[in-house]
Formats: C-alpha cells, structure tokens, sequence
C-alpha cells in the first residue's frame, strides 16, 4: 500500500518538473535564455505591438489575424494622437480610433479587427509626417 505522504511528495516533485520544463505556461513568458527564434511576445494571439518613439513608429507595418488587436506603447517624450486613416475623419478601421491620445508612457490597444484588409494610422497632430504613420494588415 502506497502512504499519503509517497503520493505527495510524487505529485510535488511531478508539478516542480512541469514549472522547470514550462509546461502549462505562456510560451511568451521569457525566462530561460538561448537564441530567440522567433519574432518579439505579442500582446495576445495574433495580435501586434507598435512603439512609438523620437524617430517614429515601429514596425511601420504589423501583420496580425482577424480578430486580433495592436498596442501602441508610447515611448517618446511628447504625446501623440493615434487614428485610423483618412485624416482627418478616421473612418476606415475605426476600432484604431481606441488608442487615441497617448502621453509620454502610456500604451493602449486598438479595439478588435475583425475584417481582413489592410488599414493606414496616423498621428492625428501630425498627419503629414510620414514618420508617424503605418499600416496595419489584418489577414
């Protein structure tokens, strides 16, 4: 007959070896060094990141599933004013329209993508600086 206390410890060691290997983890938790193999963690499946800094945005272009959203973190040191396309009525992807304002710091996420296409943004003060503009295609 087998004790509680065997049983135990077993299922202990069992579930300290899982934690070690990550299993049932976010495969996008980082933690255990080695060459990355693929592109950067996204914010939730299929989604995207856009940063935003002194020289602009970046990537100028995500790639990201039908349903998916895009965060915009803002790491330069003025505030910037995210919309969708056509400036200055924002009407082609009006789910980009949820990032809106963003100080200095702050990082918001479009609402949900729900139609394959491809749509333009843009800072909304700034709409003729090409830096300041990209496009995000929803597949």
């Amino acid at each position: 007959m087998i004790s509680n206390t065997t049983l135990l410890g077993a299922a202990a060691a069992a579930l300290i070896t899982a934690a070690a290997c990550g299993g049932g983890g976010d495969s996008n938790s980082g933690g255990g060094g080695g060459t990355p193999t693929g592109p950067s963690p996204t914010p939730a499946p299929g989604g995207a990141t856009i940063t935003i800094t002194s020289s602009g945005v970046s990537p100028r272009t995500v790639t990201i599933s039908v349903g998916s959203s895009v965060t915009f973190v803002n790491n330069d040191t003025r505030a910037h004013d995210m919309a969708s396309d056509p400036h200055p009525v924002h009407t082609e992807c009006p789910a980009i329209n949820a990032v809106g304002f963003l100080q200095p710091g702050q990082s918001r996420m479009t609402g949900t993508l729900n139609t394959a296409r491809t749509c333009g943004f843009h800072d909304h003060n700034r709409d003729t600086d090409t830096s300041l503009q990209g496009s995000i295609v929803i597949q």
